[in-house]
């Protein structure tokens, strides 16, 4: 009677004795594998193998071989040698001191001594100073004479509005050429147009002189 109490108690014991259950997957979630093991092309044994544990209620294995065989890992070469060339002798940029002596390099600079004062000069400043009480003015020098640059000729009138125009033809051309000469076009026109007429009057006003001139003639 108590063996059998003491077989009860070990059937009827905690959770430590009893075995865990099987995971369960969900439908959705082997339908899910099945697209990804699909997308990510595995083989028919991997394949098999996953949906195997899925069915065991086991946890998926994180790497699986592409067959039933193991694969045969290649072994190792060790990396062949590679021979580099000799490297060049750096050669030093010291210079021998025979040279260097050539050269001047250890010569010193000889002194030279700064320009001393006038002494004359200064003796007869010292008696201006003694006589008048005063330091003697030095005389000032007359700044040179500045250069007159010869003034830039005027530019012509017309020939400037000769150059107005063509600019305001360039820019129009630009403008057309990037398709917005239809904003533009009125007003550059209007400007050339005002540029002709102010040409033609110059160019009366001009004939004009001439013709009196030729006149007084």
């Amino acid at each position: 009677m108590a063996s059998q109490e003491r077989v009860e108690t070990v059937t009827k014991g905690t959770a430590f004795w009893r075995c865990p259950k099987p995971a369960t997957y969900a439908p959705e979630t082997c339908e899910l594998l099945r697209v990804m093991m699909k997308e990510s092309k595995l083989t028919n044994f991997q394949q098999r193998h996953i949906m195997d544990t899925m069915k065991r209620g086991d946890t998926l294995p994180l790497q699986c071989s592409p067959t039933s065989s193991q694969r045969v890992l290649p072994s190792k070469q060790p990396a062949s040698a590679i021979y580099l060339p000799p490297i060049l002798a750096i050669r030093s940029h010291l210079r021998p001191a025979s040279m260097c002596q050539a050269n001047g390099a250890y010569s010193r600079e000889q002194f030279k001594p700064q320009a001393t004062r006038d002494l004359e000069k200064e003796k007869r400043r010292l008696q201006n100073i003694f006589a008048t009480g005063k330091e003697p003015e030095e005389r000032k020098r007359k700044p040179p004479p500045v250069r007159q640059e010869n003034p830039a000729p005027e530019l012509d009138r017309f020939e400037e509005l000769v150059k107005e125009i063509q600019e305001r033809k360039e820019f129009l051309a630009d403008m057309e050429a990037l398709g917005q000469g239809r904003q533009y076009r009125g007003i550059i026109l209007t400007e050339i147009s005002q540029k002709l007429q102010e040409m033609e009057d110059l160019d009366h006003k001009r004939s004009e002189e001439l013709r009196k001139a030729l006149a007084t003639t």
